[in-house]
């Protein structure tokens, strides 16, 4: 039996998937760098969220580790169940721990999708975000590749991460954009992508939902989640956490808000 998604659910990548996803850039070393400490609570902490959650949104990046995590999310949850859907994202590397930088040249792109459907042992990526958009690469040449990946049938769905309006109404003149992903939280509150998003019927995902170091340690989780959701329907924050009992309490603030 499936558990009943927290905070109700979305359409996102054409599939119903919880409200409250997970993000997974905790499940790493120190600056997002290496393994875990305890590699076994953060495989612990996957499994909680699909199985005993019901959350149903998953998302990841191959620059977190930099591929620590999709190794984590194929040894703890493949096969995968047909309701999850595992959101990933290319185009960004990692010279160094706590340190990124974008990488959008084609070919690079090309061999990094590759490399995560392998890591994931999947043959098609459901959802995949450009990263970011590399300044120094022809923006143009970066959402071909993808678009030509797609019709490969290597990715299913393309979104859009750390994107302005201008940006996603450039893609969107070539392909529609299944999902933008950009911060928002109570401290860093405007963001003009999330009116249009709402207009155009476009899956807001937010990330660092909580905030970020002291701001997100300083507060419980209930009250940033109630606002984000507060904020339309389309919003779908991310919220991430390596702890069990962290990941009870989020799970616990959406249900306490929908009762």
């Amino acid at each position: 039996m499936i558990p009943a998604p927290p905070a109700g659910s979305i359409t996102i990548a054409g599939k119903p998937v919880s409200r409250l996803g997970f993000g997974t850039m905790r499940l790493t070393g120190p600056g997002t760098w290496g393994d875990p400490d305890d590699r076994e609570t953060a495989l612990s902490v996957l499994r909680q969220a699909v199985h005993t959650h019901g959350i149903s949104h998953i998302d990841t990046a191959d620059a977190y580790g930099p591929h620590t995590v999709e190794h984590l999310l194929r040894k703890a949850l493949y096969p995968y169940p047909d309701h999850l859907l595992i959101a990933t994202k290319v185009g960004m590397v990692r010279p160094a721990p706590g340190q990124w930088k974008p990488l959008g040249n084609p070919f690079y792109l090309r061999a990094s999708v590759e490399a995560s459907l392998r890591r994931l042992h999947v043959e098609r990526l459901e959802l995949c975000y450009l990263h970011r958009i590399d300044p120094e690469v022809s923006r143009d040449d970066q959402i071909a590749l993808l678009h030509a990946l797609q019709d490969e049938g290597k990715i299913g769905y393309i979104g859009l991460s750390k994107v302005t309006p201008e940006d996603i109404r450039y893609v969107l003149k070539y392909r529609p954009v299944a999902a933008v992903q950009n911060v928002l939280n109570t401290t860093d509150c405007y963001d003009p992508a999330v009116e249009m998003c709402r207009d155009l019927n476009i899956p807001y995902v937010a990330y660092r939902p909580l905030g970020a170091g002291a701001i997100a340690n300083a507060h419980g989780p209930a009250a940033p989640l109630h606002w984000l959701l507060s904020q339309g329907p389309h919003i779908a924050p991310i919220p991430s956490t390596s702890q069990p009992r962290h990941l009870d309490q989020i799970v616990a603030a959406v249900q306490n808000e929908q009762a």
